[in-house]
């Protein structure tokens, strides 16, 4: 046999072998894991199902939950600051409307003492008084609890045969309370035509409304979401508007609108 023959051979044969002894040393040895940080965590009171406006607490409608500690709000109740937080809330009164899962804060609960819930619901300083309202009166029945509204009021006079209708505007950027008994927006329902709208006012608008109602008819303006948070403006800064003559079957009646 050539002798380089035998070489080349030879050297083929050495490799392979190299090969084979580095394949069968070459199995991965299993990759260990670095164990997970251990993640600080406090239990948090949150609402166990929906809360509505007004609705009394209950046991039940709380519960414990474990939350990260870096990201507790010190508005939450923890467990380990407060661990009869369930007992002393229960009887409270929910302000605002708490969603399941939430954390409960105690700013939007207020302990009815055996008062009504819109007397716990009232803040402080503020009055809650009603009116008449109609479809007409009453922006065709879309205005809903918590809505913003202004309060117009109309007057009919007589000069004469003459008879003029005044229109102003007596109270500016109004929260809605209530419309009849509903206090928030319930099943999905988007217009609530009633019969009585509840206001929430200040003492002397509540005199305001109060005269108003015996002196013409008050109708209420729905205000939009974009313009609500706007300060309400003083009666006295508001401008009269434009006076229209209204003849009717030989009778001059004359009409002030709103700028």
């Amino acid at each position: 046999m050539n002798t380089a023959r035998i070489i080349v051979l030879a050297i083929a044969i050495g490799a392979g072998g190299i090969a084979a002894w580095l394949a069968s040393g070459s199995d991965p040895r299993p990759v260990v894991q670095a164990p997970a940080p251990k993640l600080n965590t406090a239990d948090v009171l949150i609402a166990k199902a929906d809360i509505p406006l007004g609705q009394t607490i209950k046991p039940e409608d709380l519960q414990w939950q474990s939350w990260p500690a870096d990201i507790i709000s010190p508005n939450f109740i923890r467990k380990d600051a407060r661990g009869n937080a369930i007992a002393d809330l229960t009887g409270s009164i929910a302000r605002s409307p708490f969603f399941a899962g939430e954390p409960v804060r105690e700013v939007k609960l207020v302990k009815g003492n055996g008062s009504g819930f819109m007397a716990a619901i009232l803040p402080s300083g503020m009055r809650a008084i009603s009116t008449e309202i109609s479809p007409e009166t009453g922006a065709g029945g879309f205005i809903l609890p918590n809505d913003r509204v202004d309060v117009i009021l109309s007057r009919r006079e007589r000069n004469g045969a003459a008879e003029t209708i005044n229109s102003e505007i007596i109270l500016n950027n109004v929260r809605v309370l209530a419309i009849d008994q509903a206090i928030e927006e319930k099943g999905g329902q988007k217009v609530v035509v009633g019969k009585t709208a509840t206001l929430e006012l200040k003492p002397e608008q509540s005199e305001t409304l109060a005269r108003a109602r015996q002196s013409g008819t008050l109708s209420l303006a729905l205000r939009s979401l974009v313009d609500a948070n706007e300060p309400a403006l003083a009666t006295e800064e508001r401008r009269r508007g434009d006076t229209v003559n209204v003849v009717r079957f030989g009778v001059t009646s004359t009409t002030t609108t709103q700028k």
